[in-house]
């Protein structure tokens, strides 16, 4: 029991101390950067998904 709350403690003194923390504006930045990369991802995704589907449709429409 005794290494479970040696763990807690160190876990917690690390956390207060030893992390840095981002700056609110920093994290805005990361999360709009996830975002705009996210929508792209899904754009591109989806353009394949719809190629994709019309090439088949077409070659199957042809027999």
């Amino acid at each position: 029991m005794e290494k479970v709350k040696k763990y807690i403690s160190d876990t917690v003194e690390e956390m207060r101390h030893r992390v840095s923390w981002p700056k609110y504006a920093e994290l805005q930045n990361s999360s709009v950067l996830v975002l705009v990369g996210s929508i792209v991802f899904a754009i591109v995704v989806g353009l394949m998904d719809f190629v994709y589907d019309s090439t088949l449709s077409w070659f199957y429409n042809q027999f």
